[in-house]
C-alpha cells in the first residue's frame, strides 16, 4: 500500500542500508531494522533525550526525524564513541561516577553530553544542566551525571594540553 524507499546511512563509520516506509523513523530505522539498540525509544515525542543521535554533527531526537530525510547522512550513535578497549572519557567517567544506573537514558546523556564538551570544553554546571535539559532520568538525580561531565571535561583538557 505504501511505497518503500532505500534509505543509505553511514552508522559509526560503517556504511548501511535499509528500505522503509513512509513514515518510519529514524529511531524505526535504527533500532527495528539496522540493529542500533542503543538507541532508545522513550517517549516517541522528542521529550526523553533517550533516542538521541549524531546527525550530521547536529545531536538530534531520532524520533522525530522520518528516516527519509536522513538518507545520505552520517549518524553518530553512544556505541559510536568509543570502543570498549578504549572507552571514551564521557563512558569512562559515567561508569566511575554512578552516571550509569539503569542503563535506559545512558546513551542519549552521553551523547548530549559529548555535543557539549565538543562546543564548549569548560563547561560550568549550569551549562551542563542546560545542555542536558531535554534529557529524563528516572534514577541518577543527575547529580552523578553533572560530576561525570565536569571529571569528563578535564580528562579531555588533560589530554590536549
Amino acid at each position: 500500500m505504501y511505497d518503500t524507499h532505500t534509505i543509505r546511512l553511514t552508522i559509526n563509520g560503517v556504511e548501511e542500508e535499509t528500505t522503509v516506509k513512509p513514515y518510519a523513523t529514524l529511531l524505526d530505522a535504527l533500532r527495528d531494522q539496522l540493529n542500533h539498540i542503543e538507541v532508545k525509544e522513550g517517549c516517541a515525542v522528542g521529550d526523553c533525550g533517550a533516542c538521541a543521535v549524531s546527525l550530521n554533527g547536529v545531536t538530534v531526537c531520532s524520533c522525530l526525524v522520518l528516516a527519509r530525510q536522513a538518507d545520505g547522512a552520517e549518524l553518530v550513535t553512544a556505541a559510536g564513541i568509543g570502543k570498549p578497549e578504549k572507552l571514551h572519557p564521557l563512558q569512562e567517567a559515567f561508569m566511575d561516577y554512578g552516571g550509569i544506573q539503569c542503563g535506559f537514558c545512558t546513551p542519549g546523556l552521553i551523547l548530549s553530553s559529548k555535543a557539549l564538551l565538543d562546543e564548549n570544553p569548560h563547561p560550568t554546571r549550569q551549562d551542563i544542566k542546560v545542555a542536558l535539559s531535554g534529557n529524563y532520568c528516572r534514577c541518577t538525580g543527575y547529580e552523578q551525571v553533572i560530576e561525570a561531565v565536569l571529571a569528563a571535561a578535564e580528562k579531555m583538557d588533560g589530554q590536549n594540553a
